[in-house]
């Protein structure tokens, strides 16, 4: 018995099914095969504006005294007294030392003596010439008596004079013998004790006095950094602030010295052998915290700098030439790669010359991922002058894209 045949509709409806099952399996296979969607990377960014900017040196210093005085005795003798305390601070005019006065009041007593028998001298021979005169007039005496006398007389006068200056210079030496205080200020420890022999204008000094308020700080800078100062004044980058330029001091602890000083003068020459020149300032020290010989550095405000750009280092780096460069994220949010003109480092940030326009976004973090070209999306942060870091940022943004979407 012949078998019988499959119905024609389902013949027809076999070949179409796996058709449609085989077009499925390719879809599956295209998405399996397809990657996820990466989101666009996320940088943080400062926007940037024109400033003016304060240029500074800071250079090293020393603190020297206002004012020294060495006390020597200006007379010889024995000290008799001290009548200071060690360390201490003196006023000018205060008594130091005594030395024993007893041989100079001897001295000035002696002059005065000579100086009375010399105004006798001169009392007596003011008679004789008047006698003698009045007798010529009379014609009962000769010219050459008058003259005789008026002679005496004058020779009488200069012999009162000498005697006065001898009282005079017995009377200073006798003052002298009070050793004072020539200037104001803190007084060091006593060279000699009481007892101890002095000679008159010796080498050896009993002590040193130094006015520490106002206090000095002595600066060195280099000749080429003067001639790049002149230049910038001259070009226009740089606007003189004037004579009375303001000084700040480091101390060597790293903190800041609270009172601000003033530029006194500078150097006329150049030292031959270093290629530098002194500066001095000025400084108000009430609390005595300066003290001669202490290393500063100090901080010198040479001039301002108008319409300048002020870019955080984080955000600067170096090409293989060396040059300076930045990554930018423009208007339409791609990432532009640039060369900078970056003259020096103002705090933690860089000042720059060239290359950067009012509004400009500059990337401060997670522009190492980032490529020219590339869209990203940016956060705006804002980074603290003082230490550099940033006070809101997107972390995220040093992670791959695919490991930000995987947490």
């Amino acid at each position: 018995m012949p078998a019988e045949r499959a119905p024609s509709s389902s013949r027809h409806a076999l070949p179409g099914a796996l058709l449609i099952a085989a077009a499925l399996a390719a879809c599956n296979a295209e998405k399996a095969a397809a990657p996820p969607a990466q989101p666009q990377l996320q940088v943080s960014v400062v926007s940037l504006h024109p400033q003016p900017v304060a240029i500074t040196a800071e250079l090293p210093g020393r603190v020297s005294a206002s004012l020294i005085a060495e006390v020597r005795p200006q007379v010889s003798g024995i000290i008799k007294s001290r009548l200071f305390r060690e360390g201490s601070e003196v006023k000018a005019g205060d008594v130091l030392y005594e030395i024993d006065p007893a041989p100079y009041q001897a001295a000035l007593d002696s002059a005065i003596a000579a100086q009375q028998k010399a105004e006798a001298a001169v009392t007596n021979a003011q008679i004789r010439a008047g006698r003698y005169q009045e007798l010529y007039q009379r014609n009962a005496g000769s010219r050459q008596d008058m003259d005789d006398a008026t002679a005496t007389l004058a020779q009488a006068q200069a012999d009162l004079a000498g005697t006065k200056a001898s009282v005079e210079a017995a009377r200073i030496n006798l003052a002298y013998t009070k050793v004072t205080a020539p200037i104001d200020g803190r007084i060091d420890k006593s060279a000699l004790t009481q007892g101890a022999l002095v000679t008159a204008n010796q080498a050896a000094i009993l002590t040193t006095i130094r006015k520490l308020d106002p206090i000095n700080v002595d600066v060195t800078q280099s000749s080429t950094n003067l001639l790049k100062f002149r230049a910038d004044i001259a070009s226009g980058r740089l606007k003189f602030t004037g004579p009375n330029v303001a000084v700040r001091l480091k101390l060597d602890t790293g903190d800041a010295y609270q009172q601000t000083g003033k530029l006194e003068f500078a150097e006329a020459n150049i030292d031959q052998t270093t290629g530098t020149f002194s500066v001095r300032a000025e400084f108000p020290n009430p609390d005595r915290l300066l003290l001669p010989g202490m290393f500063v550095r100090a901080v010198i405000q040479e001039g301002i700098a108008e319409n300048s750009f002020l870019l955080p280092q984080r955000a600067v780096g170096r090409n293989t030439k060396g040059e300076a460069t930045a990554k930018f994220v423009s208007a339409d949010g791609k990432v532009e790669e640039r060369v900078l003109a970056t003259r020096r480092n103002i705090g933690n940030n860089w000042l720059v010359d060239s290359g950067v326009k009012d509004g400009e976004r500059v990337i401060v973090e997670g522009g190492q991922l980032a490529r020219p070209g590339q869209v990203v999306t940016a956060n705006e942060v804002s980074v603290d002058e003082a230490t550099g870091e940033l006070k809101s940022a997107n972390r995220r943004a040093e992670l791959p894209a695919g490991d930000t979407a995987k947490n």
